[in-house]
């Protein structure tokens, strides 16, 4: 008896191991091969595969060396994790990987040790990744990036709770879709290209989709309602990215997605968080084909949450009162001393400079948690080729209570024909407490990039 059950272990164990290995084979298509974006983007096809995927934004810190990681990341309920080393460097980075091991790394997340991964390596999404495009990133990182000796830094997760890697795989049979991208027939190449973007190498479900039960995305493309559809992260809230009319993109045209991606700005706001490394590292360095591509997939996504929800009008009397030094409104006189020099007293900012807060879908968003968190903390800039961002947001952890946070942030979302829900003090006491400085050593932007 024993021994049969210990054979239908094996068999169990084996029938895992055996759906995680093997490179795939695919066919040169327009939306998965980024050969000819690469060109047009001026850069090579691996180096550009890189961009899409952002590599360099985990597995780089502030005065490290190019990819040769070190970024401590957060694992729920485990503890922190670095990330590695992934330069060509044979004795401490992927210089020893053949091709087969690296795409079961980036497709399974299946070490060449065999050691198996925790998904704050997004490799659920990179699995949709073409052969075309898996080929050309592997020979950028053996060819092109230069090598670094540098030994990466053991996890800070107690060995009982690292135990949980062995079970990665049986995680992976449960949540993963680990085919490559296939074109969906009816629909156009743009489409499909975005789609192929999105869902894979922009990974951008990882922390825009709502997790479940087992920390999986609960939705990995269009065809599960959950998929972007907005989800709370490390006391940020990454914001809807389907058709919802007011907090999310439903209001934006395909040139306005276009437009943010490109540059981090638009028309409705500014990226800030994570979103700027996500705009100075990738999207910035998209050719505008792949952009477009990206901005027609996203507009495609029907609204979820807001489906009979009346569009947001602009009401100018709250401006009226401001411009007339009536601070009857509570937290209006906070605005008008520390917010309207750059949103200005209308609301509507300075578009491209300064952004707006006036149906600003950050502001219309049911969760406040970004908007304490940057009020808070302030934001990175966004950093372009013709050089940084003039003005970024500034932090008012030191200038403000959090009964004057609150009060200004429940004014900023009932005016101007806002009807958002109030901030409390409670909420911005927790987030405050969460994210200072001085009293934490263990402070992430977002857990997943």
């Amino acid at each position: 008896m024993e021994y049969r059950k210990l054979l239908a272990i094996s068999a169990f164990l084996a029938f895992v191991a055996g759906c995680d290995s093997g490179a795939v084979t695919t066919e040169s298509t327009y939306a998965t091969d980024s050969t000819a974006q690469a060109a047009a983007a001026g850069i090579s096809h691996g180096e550009y595969v890189a961009r899409l995927g952002n590599c360099v934004a985990c597995h780089t810190i502030p005065e490290g060396e190019p990819l040769a990681g070190g970024l401590k990341m957060a694992v729920p309920l485990m503890g922190n994790l670095y990330t590695t080393n992934i330069t060509p460097d044979p004795e401490t980075g992927i210089g020893n990987y053949s091709f087969d091991e690296f795409d079961r790394a980036m497709r399974f997340g299946v070490k060449k040790d065999g050691q198996r991964m925790y998904p704050a390596m997004p490799y659920p999404s990179y699995a949709k990744m073409s052969e075309q495009d898996m080929l050309a990133l592997f020979d950028f990182f053996m060819n092109e990036v230069e090598p670094v000796n540098q030994a990466n830094e053991p996890a800070e997760i107690p060995g009982w709770k690292d135990s949980a890697r062995l079970g990665m795989g049986i995680w992976n049979l449960l949540t993963m879709d680990a085919d490559p991208y296939e074109a969906d027939t009816n629909q156009s190449d743009d489409w499909n290209r975005g789609a192929y973007l999105t869902q894979g190498l922009g990974h951008c479900g990882a922390c825009h989709t709502p997790r479940g039960l087992l920390l999986q995305e609960k939705g990995l493309d269009e065809g599960d309602t959950d998929f972007l559809a907005g989800a709370p992260l490390d006391h940020w809230s990454a914001s809807s990215l389907n058709g919802d009319i007011n907090s999310g993109l439903g209001r934006w045209t395909e040139d306005d997605v276009a437009e943010f991606l490109g540059s981090g700005h638009n028309r409705f706001g500014t990226a800030f968080g994570t979103m700027v490394e996500v705009i100075n590292n990738s999207t910035q360095h998209m050719s505008d084909a792949d952009l477009r591509a990206m901005a027609v997939y996203m507009k495609s996504l029907p609204p979820v949450v807001e489906v009979n929800a009346t569009e947001w009008n602009y009401d100018n009397s709250d401006t009226e009162q401001l411009i007339g030094l009536d601070f009857s409104a509570t937290g209006s006189q906070v605005y008008y001393e520390y917010c309207s020099n750059c949103h200005a007293t209308s609301g509507q900012g300075y578009y491209p400079y300064q952004p707006p807060l006036a149906g600003n879908p950050v502001i219309l968003d049911p969760d406040p948690s970004s908007l304490i968190n940057i009020t808070l903390n302030g934001s990175l800039r966004v950093i372009a080729e013709e050089g940084p961002d003039v003005n970024d947001m500034p932090y008012f952890r030191q200038l403000l209570s959090d009964d004057e946070i609150a009060d200004v942030l429940t004014y900023i979302r009932t005016a101007w024909g806002h009807n958002s829900a109030a901030v409390s003090t409670a909420q911005v006491s927790e987030v405050r407490e969460a994210t200072d400085p001085t009293r934490n050593d263990d402070i992430y932007v977002l857990r997943m990039k």
